[in-house]
């Protein structure tokens, strides 16, 4: 086969159906390949007249694509990932680059970095988030691995990205070595799930604790994308608000079941982030909701046997919105400042050199957690490239300060309802944690010296020392 693409793609589900359009619709030929032949077929002939180059067998593939090769694989993450790789290792030249657009596991793509470079290949782990929709008309691109990789691909990123609507910036950034796209992803995931979860808290004290309807409820969640909050999770949220059943007429979010499904992503933050050390107790908080709401059958039957509080709210309506609304945005920044806080962690463990503004930038569109507010995380680390923690800006700092009240308020009478926010309350947890000259850690520090010897320093002389307790 002649080569005639400039760029190829494997696997076409409807994420790689769709970047190959987006490809195909900024000036490039694709070459486009997968497993199941009848699948290519069937959207190469529903897509007649563009520059497309069908292969039906990895040979013909590779043998139609311009020199050096540039071949992104949009497979299921794991031993799918592999087989392509191993399927192409043989049919691959020097200098030729690799790319896995999926959702992979950082280390699984430390893996075959070293692979391919041993081979004399090239490899990039590139995340890509804005779903079916952002895949077509511009995802946010998080590119990891090699340099000149990304000097390959640098033109074909930036076209086919996101656009921020502030100032038109591709939202696309070479992000590190080895696995950095990919760990930047995982980690943006992960904030995506405590986004989520916050938001489902939200909703869950208005409808529990106020009785709103979903048309209330659709009304709220508009008005409130037209502030603060204004981001593509509450303008959809809305927007699910308003969907009735075709069958019964009702509110179609009142019939989905309240079990929540995860691919591992959040999972997989949660659990590097105990691996550096760093505190994401929002993420952790949303990784294990959705966990225990699939114990559906579990929750029913304690539903019948557990007590919980009999009373009803009485007060302003109005205050609760409110406070609720300044409790979600609150909750967001320290859910941010989390995700942030574990990336400056992540960077210095990994050697990744992450530019934490840029990451926030690359966020601003394209992406499922794209929001007005990632321009002021952007800010915050032009003012201070060092900032430890997001909080600590000074305009951070302020919002926090002037929501706290609601904040509290907010949470309190959730509590007092028995409405479970498990990610609110984790989300104020680490910000009067961080917030606290002492914790009472002393004491957990104390004990572990007392029944395991394991010692303890003091505040008034240097060193370590084991105390006789008991």
């Amino acid at each position: 086969m002649e080569a005639t693409a400039q760029v190829g793609l494997i696997g076409l589900a409807v994420m790689g159906q769709n970047l190959v359009l987006n490809m195909e619709r900024n000036g490039f030929t694709v070459a486009v390949f997968n497993r199941t032949t009848s699948v290519m077929d069937e959207f190469v002939a529903a897509h007649p007249g563009k520059n497309l180059v069908a292969a039906r067998t990895l040979e013909e593939f590779v043998d139609s694509l311009e020199t050096p090769r540039r071949i992104l694989i949009m497979v299921k993450a794991g031993p799918a990932v592999d087989a392509v790789i191993d399927g192409l290792l043989p049919l691959l030249q020097p200098g030729d680059l690799v790319m896995d657009g999926g959702n992979s596991f950082f280390e699984d793509t430390n893996r075959r970095a070293e692979q391919l470079a041993n081979a004399g290949l090239l490899f990039m782990g590139v995340g890509v988030s804005g779903g079916e929709e952002g895949a077509l008309w511009g995802p946010s691109i998080m590119p990891g691995g090699v340099y000149t990789g990304w000097e390959m691909m640098a033109d074909l990123f930036q076209k086919i990205a996101a656009k921020a609507p502030e100032d038109g910036k591709p939202c696309v950034a070479y992000l590190g070595p080895r696995s950095a796209g990919h760990y930047v992803k995982m980690v943006h995931n992960g904030i995506e799930y405590g986004d989520m979860q916050l938001i489902a808290e939200a909703y869950a004290i208005l409808k529990e604790g106020l009785g709103l309807s979903a048309a209330e409820l659709a009304e709220i969640f508009a008005d409130w994308n037209r502030g603060e909050l204004d981001s593509f999770l509450i303008e959809l949220t809305s927007q699910i608000f308003r969907k009735l059943d075709d069958l019964t007429g009702q509110p179609l979010v009142d019939l989905v079941l309240d079990a929540a499904a995860q691919k591992g992503t959040g999972k997989w933050t949660s659990q590097d982030a105990f691996n550096i050390g760093a505190p994401v107790p929002t993420i952790n908080a949303a990784v294990e909701e959705r966990t225990l709401s699939s114990m559906k059958a579990e929750r029913v039957a304690a539903s019948a046997v557990l007590p919980g509080p009999n009373t009803q709210y009485d007060g302003s309506r109005q205050l609760l919105i409110d406070s609720v609304r300044q409790a979600l945005y609150a909750s967001k920044i320290s859910a941010y400042a989390q995700g942030m806080a574990m990336l400056r962690l992540a960077s210095e463990e990994y050697g990744y050199d992450l530019n934490l503004g840029e990451i926030a930038s690359i966020w601003r569109a394209g992406c499922i957690i794209r929001a007005r507010f990632l321009n002021h995380i952007t800010a915050a680390f032009e003012r201070n490239p060092a900032l430890p923690n997001l909080m600590l800006d000074p305009d951070f700092t302020r919002a926090i300060a002037e929501r706290l009240p609601a904040w509290r308020f907010a949470l309190r009478t959730a509590i007092g309802l028995g409405i479970p926010t498990p990610a609110f309350s984790a989300s104020l947890a680490y910000y009067d944690s961080y917030r606290s000259a002492r914790l009472p850690a002393n004491l957990s520090q104390a004990q572990r010296d007392a029944f395991g010897a394991h010692t303890h320093e003091r505040v008034d002389v240097d060193g370590a020392f084991h105390s006789d307790w008991i």
